[in-house]
């Protein structure tokens, strides 16, 4: 190969964006390839829908494997290529050698005769070609992990700003139905209800303060990851001489980086006892309102919680289970008047659904939460990370979750039905008025991990 083709043949592993040979390699839809690294920041300074940076067509793929043809010639390329560092630290001044050799133990460059000294001999030695090429897959590495930690810091980010949001609603709601509970007692509550719609309004002036400081941390931890990605990234293409030596502190920085990950603030607003409410509710109580008989069921308890099915049906769940040792008990009788209170222990199960639906049992077809006349608590536990909400219209809860007896309260003539959680005699969420049409059947379904 001539001079001429051997430039040709050199200026295909060349990345377009960065203009230095492939670091870590993919080629995308349109056939066209890049340094991963280089499509990670551009497509992190907000060119989205991604387009190739060279026909400008659309990719539809998020994530791309590595060209691994690709990546062995441009390795070769540069470990070819003239080292472009000549000074005197590149000659042993002990034995007037060019040093060639890399030691892994001491970091050091060294000549021939050095590396077989007493000091150095029983140590590993490479080529610095070869030993720049291992230290850029250590950084790949390094980069990857560092951007595995951005997407994570960037979706909680988004997370919390959509939390924030969620929230001041969440508060203008609970505001209303504090206000309904109170007007339901018997008994005039006026300074105990204004105390607890007080306190209620501090507590979430504190927590959107801490949400918008949370907001701002992982902001400038951002922009930290991403001038550290640049780093290794710009590190990757140094010249081997100049990487080795200073390739010492990668690791330090980017174990740093994940020790000062900001973590999203888990807002979570008191529910007060409110006097007497207990007492009110004992006045309806329906004993064993819940039949013996248990259906084995599939729950899909994810993000929209949305998914019951039962039987073997789960094999054609629109999403994967995670409870898949589940049962469903529903009501030993419907309700077609008047106001029913019953109690339920939900002490050993983290995933569960509790509340009223349509009288219409079939344990043979899927069930959708979000259908009419179905009025759910939901508490669904994932990563460790504990969420209850509510359906109808589908609303997340910011209040602690009960861990022993939860009440339903159903007052079909007026439309309502409530939860509460025992142990505090205080109320977690009372769905608007509205008309039923249709006997309500109560109804429990709980993972048994």
């Amino acid at each position: 190969m001539d001079s001429d083709d051997l430039q040709v043949f050199q200026n295909e592993l060349i990345c377009c964006i960065c203009m230095n040979y492939f670091i870590d390699p993919v080629t995308i839809d349109c056939g066209h390839s890049f340094c991963r690294p280089c499509l990670c920041l551009c497509s992190e300074e907000g060119r989205a829908p991604m387009r190739c940076p060279s026909c400008r067509k659309i990719s539809e793929k998020p994530n791309f494997n590595t060209n691994v043809v690709l990546k062995k010639l441009a390795s070769l390329a540069r470990q070819t290529r003239p080292q472009n560092i000549k000074s005197s630290d590149s000659i042993c001044v002990l034995h007037e050698e060019t040093k060639e050799l890399f030691c892994e133990a001491d970091k050091r460059l060294l000549c021939g005769p050095c590396s077989e000294s007493p000091e150095h001999m029983a140590h590993s030695h490479s080529p610095i070609g070869w030993a720049a090429e291992e230290c850029r897959e250590k950084l790949i590495k390094e980069m990857d992990y560092l951007w595995k930690i951005n997407q994570e810091t960037r979706n909680n980010l988004n997370q919390e700003t959509s939390t924030f949001h969620s929230l001041k609603d969440y508060v203008s709601v609970r505001e209303r139905i504090i206000t309904i509970q109170y007007q339901k007692m018997p008994i005039f509550l006026d300074e105990e209800e204004q105390r607890h719609l007080q306190a209620l309004e501090r507590e979430a002036e504190e927590l959107f303060q801490q949400l918008q400081d949370s907001q701002v941390r992982m902001t400038q931890h951002l922009e930290r990851m991403k001038d550290m990605y640049r780093e290794l990234w710009e590190t990757c293409h140094m010249a081997d001489v100049e990487l080795l030596q200073d390739v010492r502190n990668v690791s330090a920085r980017t174990d740093l980086a994940q020790m000062q990950k900001p973590q999203p603030v888990n807002p979570e607003l008191t529910s007060w006892c409110i006097t007497g409410v207990l007492d009110m509710l004992n006045n309806f109580r329906v004993d064993n309102a819940l039949s013996t008989e248990m259906i084995p069921c599939y729950i899909s308890l994810s993000e929209d919680v949305r998914y019951v099915i039962f039987g073997d049906e789960h094999l054609s769940a629109p999403t994967d289970p995670q409870g898949v040792d589940s049962f469903a008990v529903w009501g030993a009788q419907a309700f077609t008047s008047g106001k029913h209170y019953w109690e339920v222990d939900v002490t050993l199960s983290s995933n569960w659904i509790l509340g009223v639906c349509r009288d219409s049992r079939t344990a043979d077809a899927n069930f959708v939460i979000d259908s009419d006349e179905r009025f759910f608590l939901i508490s669904s536990k994932t990563s460790n990370h504990y969420s209850l909400s509510t359906n109808s219209p589908p609303l997340i809860q910011y209040v602690q979750r009960p861990l022993g007896r939860v009440g339903v309260f159903l007052d079909y003539d007026n439309g309502s039905v409530s939860f509460f959680d025992v142990s505090k005699g205080s109320l977690i969420y009372g769905f608007p008025p509205s008309s039923f049409s249709s006997p309500l059947r109560p109804f429990f379904c709980f993972g048994c991990t």
